[in-house]
């Protein structure tokens, strides 16, 4: 039976939103509120911070170790790096990715894609390749190993910073299963990552219509409290994402 890990790739020095993955909601910092999602989910058994060496990041070590959370620091540039060695210090054989900038991610999808992928033997399972699932709801699971040998086989800065990129683009050496939304969450135009102050703003408005059920909201719940208040979906609708 495969065993699924979940790895976090945080750090403080964001380049368009330096501390955010530490903006706090009720007090909780989004990391925090990722965590907190994914333990609700039963088929996870560790959950892993990936953060950096650089001092700025004491801050999240330092929250980790209050909650009680693992964590392991490498290189704050080779992210791909980073998350080999968190997996080896860990001994993490599969691998669920996920940024801490996706403090919404849906506990019920992580669960279903984990089902999904213990009865497939695909290399590497993602609903990001092609986009149609909300941006902020980005599920990639794969071996460690198919990690190391993409590691193998390229130098580029690119690759080694967006950890999967390489894999992405590499569909005929890596068996991918690519996962596209159904109809009533398909939503690829919809930003619900933390990117940019105005994400947070919506982010905020999310989690506290939300905050009674804590962890049991769905994308589908979120999808539609967002089309009922469609002012809502005008506050960051205008951010510019990266494509990675």
């Amino acid at each position: 039976m495969k065993k699924i890990d979940a790895i976090i790739e945080a750090r403080m020095n964001s380049s368009r939103l330096p501390g955010k993955v530490m903006f706090k909601i009720k007090n909780k910092p989004i990391l925090e509120l990722l965590v907190d999602r994914l333990r609700s989910v039963s088929d996870l058994k560790k959950i892993v911070i990936a953060t950096t060496t650089n001092p700025a990041d004491d801050q999240i070590v330092s929250w980790a170790k209050k909650k009680k959370v693992l964590f392991f620091r490498g290189s704050e540039n080779d992210v791909m790096e980073r998350v080999l060695k968190t997996a080896k210090r860990f001994k993490i054989d599969n691998i669920l990715n996920i940024t801490g900038d996706c403090p919404l991610i849906d506990p019920q999808l992580v669960s279903q894609f984990i089902k999904i992928y213990k009865k497939n033997e695909c290399e590497y399972l993602n609903n990001c390749k092609y986009r149609s699932y909300p941006v902020g709801m980005d599920i990639q699971i794969y071996p460690t190993k198919i990690l190391k040998k993409s590691f193998s086989q390229t130098k580029e800065l690119r690759h080694r910073e967006h950890v999967t990129l390489h894999i992405l683009e590499n569909e005929k050496v890596f068996n991918h299963l690519n996962i596209i939304a159904p109809p009533e969450i398909y939503f690829p135009n919809l930003g619900l990552t933390l990117d940019e102050p105005l994400d947070f703003k919506l982010i905020k408005k999310i989690f506290l219509h939300f905050f009674s059920r804590r962890n049991e909201f769905t994308c589908l719940d979120i999808i539609n409290f967002l089309n009922k208040n469609k002012k809502l979906l005008l506050i960051n609708n205008k951010v510019k994402r990266k494509k990675k």
